[in-house]
């Protein structure tokens, strides 16, 4: 695999929705990844192709792993301690950068990853860039926990505004929401 440096955001998402599938997120709904198929459908999902064969029972072991590994990089304190751990993700499977010129003729830098290495790592070098690349370009500011009441979830934003405030704005944001809007129907009787 050969992961651009520039589209750090990519690797974002992946730990974005990486981090929101585990159960600490999703309480009652359980694990959103508790089968190989799961795997593949987020990866296929964010338009990964990985050198690794597809996902099995123990590759999803390793990616269960890799979550919470993610999850404690995007909850670091410091710029220091995200840059810490973001290396050590990138450099699982991620080998020297090199600089490439891309379709256009511009030179790029990439990733390569090395050959024959397991998915979770591909997946970690993935996710290591995406969020070196956040922290160098917005800030560890964008390392935030989830704004809704009772959830345990983290995320980077990458919003252009700098704004978001839920790991899932369709669930959390929506839920907070919902609450809102009863909240007014109640005071307004």
């Amino acid at each position: 695999m050969d992961i651009p440096i520039a589209g750090y955001a990519t690797g974002v998402a992946v730990a974005n929705d990486l981090v929101s599938t585990s159960p600490t997120v999703r309480g009652a709904a359980g694990d959103a990844l508790p089968r190989p198929a799961a795997l593949a459908g987020l990866l296929a999902g964010h338009g990964l192709v990985l050198d690794a064969p597809p996902p099995d029972d123990a590759a999803l072991h390793e990616v269960h792993l890799l979550r919470r590994e993610t999850r404690g990089v995007i909850e670091t304190e410091t710029e220091e301690q995200a840059v810490a751990g973001a290396m050590v993700l990138a450099g699982r499977a991620g080998r020297s950068p090199v600089l490439r010129r891309d379709d256009a003729g511009a030179w790029q830098w990439h990733v390569p990853t090395a050959p024959g290495a397991p998915l979770a790592a591909e997946l970690a070098a993935v996710i290591g860039i995406g969020l070196l690349g956040a922290v160098r370009t917005l800030g560890h500011s964008r390392f935030r926990p989830c704004a809704a009441p009772g959830c345990r979830g983290v995320f980077v934003d990458v919003s252009r505004a700098g704004r978001r405030a839920y790991c899932m704005p369709d669930r959390c944001g929506n839920r907070v929401n919902v609450a809102g809007h009863r909240a007014r129907l109640r005071s307004a009787n």
